[in-house]
């Protein structure tokens, strides 16, 4: 669950910041993917969110649901095709739009799994303009992204490639999917994206994992074969505190920011506690008082009384009322 964010919001702390959403691939095909009708909300209207896809029309579609629902953000979504360079590629479109792909599906693997046999079958081919995610960003005068999902079916590592400014300036976290096995004939798998942003910086936190069988029985253990997955990684400033850019107090909120509304309520406590305790001499950085009404709100720290909580005690000197006992 968030959190810490309601709280925040109550107290106007989260006034001070604007955060910045990116969604590659972002045709919207469930909730999942309207970022601002969830936890992402908390931030308006102090809050961006900008769509790139290669289909126009659902492009076109989503900004037109946008200024009917007039949301109190800025969103927009683009037709960009997003790859690591300009030139051109072609599109595989497969049966469910959905699962197109700059790489050819690879049919004779995915017909094994009979729940997405026709879901990948290849349709027919476009020939599109690709360009890369920090010219896309550069073109719509979009300054900075501090949270970015990918999805683009196998080329998702082609993404980060093409965003070098982008990672080297403001990104804090990501949500990337990645491949086990070849869904698509000669993509980048899991491994290849993982070495990737290790080598800028993110550290993996989770895996939200989806499997496939291979018939009508499976064990209730191993459900079928681990084929892809969405990969949340973030960065770890706590760990490299001699690099300044990345250690600035308000990088550090925002990210706290992003990891509750991510739900990862731990890394959200901890980078709360850890700028309240070394900047809370600032009132814009003293948040003890709002993790602390948030805490109150869990029943397990709750039944053992707050006060008596070694985290918590660390929080004492910057409140602003004590706790009452339970």
């Amino acid at each position: 669950m968030v959190l810490f964010l309601p709280k925040l919001k109550q107290r106007g702390q989260l006034d001070s910041i604007h955060m910045t959403l990116c969604s590659v691939g972002s045709r919207k095909n469930s909730e999942q993917n309207d970022f601002g009708s969830q936890s992402w909300g908390l931030f308006a209207p102090n809050l961006s969110i900008y769509g790139f896809d290669a289909d126009a029309d659902a492009c076109d579609a989503a900004n037109l649901d946008l200024e009917a629902r007039q949301v109190n953000w800025t969103e927009r979504h683009f037709p960009y095709a997003i790859a690591n360079q300009v030139g051109e590629a072609t599109l595989y479109v497969t049966g469910d739009p959905q699962c197109s792909s700059l790489y050819p599906p690879n049919e004779p693997f995915l017909n094994r799994f009979g729940g997405i046999r026709d879901m990948v079958r290849l349709e027919f081919t476009v020939e599109l303009e690709t360009t890369t995610l920090d010219i896309a960003l550069q073109e719509q005068g979009i300054q900075a992204i501090d949270f970015c999902q990918i999805d683009v079916q196998g080329a998702d590592l082609q993404v980060l490639q093409g965003a070098s400014q982008l990672l080297a300036q403001s990104l804090l976290a990501i949500q990337i999917e990645v491949e086990f096995s070849s869904l698509y004939l000669n993509q980048p798998l899991f491994a290849d994206v993982d070495q990737f942003l290790r080598a800028q910086g993110f550290i993996l936190f989770d895996l939200a994992t989806a499997r496939q069988s291979r018939g009508i029985v499976q064990s209730i253990y191993r459900p079928g074969q681990l084929l892809w997955a969405d990969a949340f990684y973030f960065r770890d400033p706590l760990h490299i505190l001699g690099e300044a850019f990345w250690t600035q107090p308000d990088r550090i909120f925002k990210l706290a920011c992003i990891a509750d509304a991510l739900e990862f309520t731990d890394y959200a406590l901890e980078l709360l506690q850890y700028v309240t305790i070394h900047y809370g001499h600032q009132p814009e950085y003293n948040f003890a008082d709002a993790i602390v009404a948030s805490l109150g709100e869990v029943s397990e720290l709750t039944a053992v009384g707050l006060e008596n909580v070694p985290f918590v005690q660390n929080l004492f000197p910057f409140l602003t009322k004590p706790i009452a006992p339970a």
